[in-house]
């Protein structure tokens, strides 16, 4: 199958080899991919955006962090990736294993560029098949770890079709702010429609109003700690 027409996505280049990385980053960005390249997995894990479908190119090699490690924070953690292994001669054991781990595919070194370039449109081909990213729950779960609790609350009041001015008194704050947190919400979800949010919200789990009661206890407590005004 031609995925060429399909190129491109995002492609995550780690490896320690500073001319590797540069050679594989100019392979790629001319094969129509854009590219992100990290000097190693631990600078990857902490600045790379979790919740983006990506191919990661991974060098078994890389320092700082071992490869197979990274792998399995990646396989818990990030459900819209296709990792590639890229591993030279005599690590083969080790990417048998990280294909058990979850990898989609591994590269021998040395390795024809049409041999990349293959592995990685059969990764954005399979990505493609998984483009209900948007219901699939472990990524909607990821995607809500973006948000702080209060936008989650907020979300979550969206979720159970209830309209601003009664999350904002179920919260104890105003309806203003109630449209900041939604528009911070959308902002953060990447979404330009109120749809798109709520089928974030619902694949992860929200909506619930018996949950909802839960959310909105500590706000009752206070309001029924309250001494009665004296009229």
């Amino acid at each position: 199958m031609d995925h060429a027409a399909k190129r491109g996505g995002l492609v995550h280049i780690v490896d320690g080899n500073p001319l590797a990385r540069r050679g594989l980053d100019f392979m790629l960005r001319n094969a129509g991919y854009k590219t992100v390249a990290w000097s190693n997995g631990a600078e990857f894990l902490r600045c790379a955006d979790c919740t983006d479908p990506a191919c990661l190119l991974l060098d078994l090699q890389m320092p700082v962090r071992d490869g197979l490690a990274m792998l399995e924070r990646l396989t818990r953690g990030w459900q819209s990736i296709a990792v590639i292994i890229l591993t030279g001669h005599g690590e083969i054991e080790f990417a048998v294993e990280a294909m058990k781990a979850g990898a989609r595919d591994f590269i021998e070194k040395p390795f024809a560029p049409d041999r990349l370039i293959g592995a990685l449109d059969d990764g954005f081909a399979a990505l493609a098949d998984k483009e209900a990213l948007r219901r699939n729950r472990d990524w909607a779960q990821s995607a809500l770890a973006r948000l702080t609790e209060r936008e989650r609350q907020v979300l979550h009041g969206l979720a159970c079709g209830f309209p601003n001015k009664t999350i904002a008194h179920d919260l104890g704050i105003s309806a203003r702010t109630v449209e900041v947190y939604r528009a911070h919400v959308m902002a953060k979800l990447d979404s330009t429609s109120l749809a798109e949010v709520l089928a974030i919200a619902f694949a992860a789990g929200l909506g619930s109003k018996q949950q909802w009661h839960q959310v909105r206890q500590p706000q009752q407590l206070t309001m029924e700690l309250r001494p009665p005004e004296e009229g």
